[in-house]
């Protein structure tokens, strides 16, 4: 009890949260919103939101790359501040853009990854990645 009422932490503990973060927000917007898209592609291409003018199929292929493949880095560890700067975008865009007239039911979900991204962008990947291994 009186561990679950301290303010007290270890490195190791921060480790693992940065761990869980990292794993579970980037494999959930990996594997449940970028994997359909990538898979889909041709589907979502006709039907996607074009916020700034550049095209459906470039939309839905820079929300692919963040989605997809800055998912997987961040699950991986690899570039891992780097990685989460389109994550954020994207979901700047869908809270921002896509979202806005929807209010907060639509809007909920979408700012919580936000946040979680910019929290691994703020905090790093942790000890236990790829860019912990290799000192970066």
């Amino acid at each position: 009890m009186k561990k679950l009422l301290s303010a007290r932490f270890s490195n190791g503990q921060v480790n693992l949260t940065l761990l869980i973060l990292r794993v579970g927000f980037g494999a959930m917007v990996m594997l449940r919103h970028g994997w359909p898209k990538l898979k889909g592609f041709s589907t979502y291409a006709s039907q996607f939101a074009d916020p700034f003018g550049i095209g459906k199929t470039a939309s839905l292929g820079l929300t692919v790359f963040a989605e997809f493949f800055c998912g997987a880095l961040l699950v991986l560890g690899l570039l891992t501040r780097l990685a989460t700067v389109p994550l954020i975008i994207c979901f700047s865009v869908i809270v921002f853009m896509i979202h806005k007239a929807d209010g907060m039911e639509k809007q909920e979900f979408p700012i919580l990854f936000l946040l979680a991204f910019v929290a691994i962008l703020i905090s790093g990947p942790g000890k236990y990645s790829i860019d912990g291994a290799i000192g970066n």
